[in-house]
């Protein structure tokens, strides 16, 4: 697979965003939802902020109030038994997979850009959270646009679980807000971008604890609020690139060869890469190819390295004749796009007999 990385990668990174909250810093600015508005590349960024702390032995965990809009800031003790600091990212009970809290707070702004290539940044926050179901934040945002509406989707996270929210707009300034549209525990959810024999079609990825695993469902609407009909997709495959979880990425592709999902994939060693899953245009729930190897795997130093290493994650991309600009974070900190051909990825699929 030829993929062409921009020089100028990473296009945005932590040190390019202003802290919105006094006494924080940057630690990412990634995982963005991708669209066009006004004959501008739009990017949705996740950015999350973390607490400075002047105390090697404290990790602070910011949580919204709902009732005042304001942050609340839980300092930890390092050394407390009670909890699990291994990860930079959660704050986990000791001894157990769940997590108590984050250590960043992550909303989303806009970046705006003529070239694709070069951005400037909004100072203050476009969706900020604003909900009991997002008092630890908003994170991944997808952007379907549907006729003049832009519909904006990404995980509410909360001490009740990870859940899908939707919001949408027609102008990137007024926001209508829709709720929570798939339970937790659920996320990393995709709305094709039109009616399929009259229907509104989503990939979804539950998670679930009695028994299966991460992998991607498909589900159905009228109206884009009420899902159902939900049926699985695809899941793991052992000893392959995507054994250890998988979800949606990009908003579906319409081709002539059918829809084309690019999701990603992540190995038992969290190792996050990109991949391809070909789907019928009359009845999405059919699989008809996927990829074997990775179209895109981290393989550059940004890509590599950072706050999470070894993560290629898109959220988005553009479609250009045969170009497919990915728009992807890297190690969970940065932005970078990548140029691939639409024609070799549906030629370097397996077609399923």
């Amino acid at each position: 697979m030829n993929v062409y990385r921009y020089e100028e990668n990473p296009l945005i990174t932590p040190l390019n965003v202003k802290p919105f909250h006094e006494g924080f810093e940057v630690i990412g600015a990634f995982n963005a939802g991708v669209t066009t508005y006004n004959g501008e590349t739009i990017l949705l960024l996740r950015v999350a902020e973390r607490p400075l702390s002047e105390n090697d032995s404290i990790v602070k965990a910011p949580i919204l109030n709902d009732q005042t809009g304001e942050l609340d800031i839980l300092e930890l003790d390092i050394n407390d038994p009670a909890y699990d600091f291994s990860d930079p990212r959660v704050i986990r009970y000791s001894g157990s997979s769940k997590f108590a809290y984050l250590t960043s707070l992550s909303y989303f702004r806009i970046a705006r850009s003529k070239d694709g290539r070069t951005f400037s940044i909004d100072e203050k926050p476009f969706i900020y959270p604003s909900t009991k179901l997002e008092t630890f934040g908003i994170e991944d945002p997808r952007i379907t646009k549907i006729e003049e509406t832009y519909y904006i989707y990404y995980s509410a996270v909360s001490p009740v679980g990870v859940g899908e929210s939707m919001v949408s707009t027609k102008d990137f300034q007024e926001v209508t807000y829709h709720g929570m549209i798939f339970a937790p525990e659920n996320k990393d959810v995709l709305i094709f971008p039109e009616k399929i024999n009259g229907k509104y079609y989503a990939l979804h990825r539950p998670v679930p604890n009695s028994n299966g695993n991460p992998e991607v469902w498909i589900a159905e609407s009228d109206n884009l609020l009420y899902w159902g009909n939900h049926k699985h997709l695809i899941g793991l495959r052992d000893g392959m690139w995507d054994n250890g979880r998988i979800g949606g990425g990009a908003v579906p592709i319409k081709t002539d060869k059918g829809w084309l999902e690019l999701y990603h994939g992540a190995s038992d060693d969290h190792r996050y890469c990109m991949g391809g899953v070909l789907l019928d245009l009359n009845d999405p729930s059919k699989v008809i190819a996927r990829s074997e190897t990775p179209l895109v795997e981290p393989e550059a130093d940004y890509e590599v390295n950072g706050f999470f290493g070894n993560v290629v994650f898109s959220c988005g991309v553009l479609v250009e004749g045969d170009v497919v600009k990915m728009y992807y974070g890297v190690a969970d900190t940065s932005m970078a796009c990548a140029e691939l051909s639409l024609m070799e990825i549906l030629d370097s699929l397996t077609y399923i007999e």
